[in-house]
């Protein structure tokens, strides 16, 4: 657990505490309009760690640090609640996120994004690279 002061808050930081399922949807469901609800719970127990911000007790952040089972992790769903964006809570989620990765001897962490996030991976220390996707649901195809 670690504590930062950001732009007039303070949040918490809590890697892979228990988090229950209401709070993940309240969150998902601010941060992403198009939200549907999630069985959170198997998700988890297949990460290798996942991080949570908090603001006093409210859970304001959260990202997802996924894995092979071998040398590479995998950043995915890192979200901060629309209140509390542009503070540097996404950015400190993900540090801690990769900062979890190297002390379990994780080779490689990996993220996808849409391209609008490219300068905040930038700044995550995230270097760009080439990489290939196949999407399987034909009827989201645009």
């Amino acid at each position: 657990m670690s504590d930062f002061h950001h732009s007039g808050i303070d949040v918490t930081y809590r890697v892979s505490s228990p988090v229950p399922h209401e709070e993940l949807q309240i969150l998902f469901a601010a941060a992403w309009g198009d939200h549907s609800s999630s069985d959170f719970s198997s998700i988890l127990n297949r990460s290798l760690a996942f991080v949570c911000a908090y603001h006093s007790t409210r859970l304001i952040g959260f990202v997802n640090l996924a894995w092979d089972g071998g040398v590479h992790a995998f950043i995915l769903d890192t979200t901060v609640h629309p209140e509390y964006q542009r503070r540097g809570i996404g950015m400190q989620l993900v540090r801690h996120a990769v900062t979890v990765a190297k002390e379990c001897d994780i080779e490689w962490v990996h993220v996808d994004f849409e391209s609008h996030l490219q300068t905040f991976y930038d700044k995550c220390g995230f270097q760009p690279t080439k990489a290939g996707l196949v999407k399987l649901n034909a009827s989201d195809a645009a």
